[in-house]
């Protein structure tokens, strides 16, 4: 007869309440710290970062960095930039607010304390149009993802600008734009432009590089003649045109409008090294790659998602390799030889 015997432990000792959480504040900055992030900085320290450290206001002991030329306080709640914390001496090059909450009426960029300021980075932050006056030293400059919907530059002080950011922003003309000397880059994307036809009155002798994808465009015109990238992605273009005169155009982004046909670019067969024309409504992949034929210098080239993909199928990118061997990209994948 098989014998059973029934254990039974002790019950656990009743486990204590843990103490009432402390409930969540409602003010987003409450809890910031109230300590002095410099303390342990040297005072001829040049260069400081504060980023994400939940500062709703510089601490006062910056102004003890006589020899300060660059600071970052990306990520935080400032809401405003006392200019007469910096170095009167003016020694502050680059001055990057990165996603803050600043608004027009908390900055002055104006003061002696910032007279050699090369570099300023308000991105991300609650301005509604560009500050006013800019310090004149200025080459580059960000005012990425504000709400600023119109341009009013000071022409006289910013001569010495070279890169102007002002993407992902609500502007719909460029009348306010003045003539650049030095710019040699001009990003716009994802704003709301109808029209390019103001860059012919404005003078910019050195740009570069222009941005304009995500707009509302709907045709090619004004282009400066030294432009040598042009990103035009993402608008309504309807026709290669009004490049006539970019004899420096080496990279050239179409994507994503409403192209039926390739032309206006004869004239770049020794100049344009990337041509993107994917997404659009190119038909016969015979008559695409007979006009490209000339294009000597092209090295990557984006065809797909038009017609002619569809209607070649398996064909496609072994047609493309045929007509131009020269290229070394067909959409996303190297040529393989």
């Amino acid at each position: 007869m098989v014998k059973s015997a029934r254990v039974e432990l002790p019950a656990p000792p009743p486990t204590p309440s843990p103490p009432p959480s402390s409930p969540e504040p409602d003010d987003p900055d409450e809890g910031i710290v109230d300590q002095d992030p410099l303390l342990d900085l040297d005072d001829s320290t040049t260069d400081i970062d504060l980023v994400h450290c939940r500062l709703n206001a510089l601490p006062p002991s910056l102004s003890r960095f006589h020899s300060l030329t660059r600071l970052c306080v990306r990520q935080n709640q400032l809401t405003s930039i006392p200019s007469d914390l910096f170095p009167a001496s003016g020694t502050l090059q680059e001055l990057d607010c990165y996603d803050n909450k600043l608004k027009n009426d908390s900055l002055s960029l104006s003061s002696p304390h910032l007279s050699n300021l090369k570099i300023l980075d308000l991105s991300f932050n609650l301005l509604k149009s560009i500050p006013s006056p800019l310090p004149p030293t200025l080459e580059v400059v960000y005012f990425v993802q504000n709400k600023i919907s119109q341009i009013h530059l000071a022409g006289d002080a910013c001569q010495h600008l070279r890169s102007l950011e002002l993407g992902g922003n609500r502007i719909r003309e460029l009348t306010g734009l003045p003539d650049l000397p030095a710019l040699e880059e001009l990003w716009l994307g994802k704003n709301k432009l109808t029209s390019l036809n103001a860059l012919s009155t404005i003078s910019l002798p050195r740009l570069r590089i222009l941005s304009l994808q995500s707009n509302r465009i709907t045709k090619i015109e004004g282009i400066p003649p030294s432009v040598e990238e042009l990103y035009l992605s993402h608008n309504g273009v309807q026709k290669l045109e009004g490049l006539e005169h970019c004899l420096k155009l080496n990279t050239l982004d179409v994507g994503n409008n409403f192209i039926e046909k390739i032309e206006g670019i004869a004239h770049l067969g020794e100049t344009l090294e990337e041509f993107w024309v994917n997404g659009n409504k190119l038909g016969a992949l015979g008559e695409v790659l007979v006009k490209m034929e000339v294009l000597k210098k092209l090295k990557t080239v984006y065809l797909e998602a038009n017609p002619c993909q569809a209607e070649e199928g398996v064909h496609y990118r072994r047609k493309i390799m045929l007509s131009l061997p020269w290229v070394e990209q067909i959409d996303a994948t190297y040529v393989r030889r």
